[in-house]
């Protein structure tokens, strides 16, 4: 019978949590571009889900520095991993800051004609939208870089989520080694 799985512990998860910002950060630009094509009050609702995405994703990228913190504190170190690891947490931590910055922007764009009481202008629903996606594209550049070195930690140094074997299943067995050279088993 189907089950939900046992709760990884906080250190545990950083790889299912970091998804998340990743993918609600880059979907972000995708509603501001729309609310600039479209007039006025027609844009508006596409503004509104870029707000509420974009606040999502930088609330959801300090949760996952925060189990990506935890999780380096189990991590063997030295050599080359070190390095990268080391580059990882300081992009990590430059890209909470871009994006955070990024959202007290949209978020005054988005609540600046309310407190002024005046219409939205073609200048509020599309040039300063604009505007602001050329800003959010150094957020990308940090974004895909902190990613890129959490993929070379995983891909190249064979960083993993340290996850405990549960009571009910039994641990995988060991898979034999092939040598390569000569195709023989240990």
């Amino acid at each position: 019978m189907p089950q939900f799985p046992p709760l990884p512990s906080w250190d545990s998860l950083h790889p299912l949590i970091i998804h998340f910002p990743i993918v609600l950060l880059l979907l972000c630009p995708l509603f501001i571009l729309i609310s600039a094509v479209l007039p006025p009050p027609k844009g508006a609702p596409y503004m509104i889900a870029a707000l509420l995405v974009l606040l999502l994703g930088t609330a959801s990228l300090f949760v996952a520095a925060s189990t990506g913190k935890a999780a380096a504190k189990l991590a063997e170190r030295g050599g080359a991993m070190n390095a990268v690891l080391e580059t990882h947490e300081d992009l990590a931590a430059e890209t909470k800051i871009v994006f955070s910055e990024l959202s007290v922007i949209l978020l005054g764009m988005f609540l600046l004609p309310r407190v002024l009481r005046r219409r939205e202008t073609r200048v509020f629903s599309t040039a300063l939208p604009l505007t602001f996606l050329a800003l959010y594209t150094v957020g990308i550049v940090f974004l895909v870089n902190t990613a890129h070195s959490g993929g070379r930690l995983v891909h190249e140094f064979g960083v993993h989520a340290m996850v405990p074997a549960t009571a009910g299943h039994a641990a995988a067995p060991p898979v034999a080694e092939i040598d390569v050279a000569s195709g023989d088993k240990p």
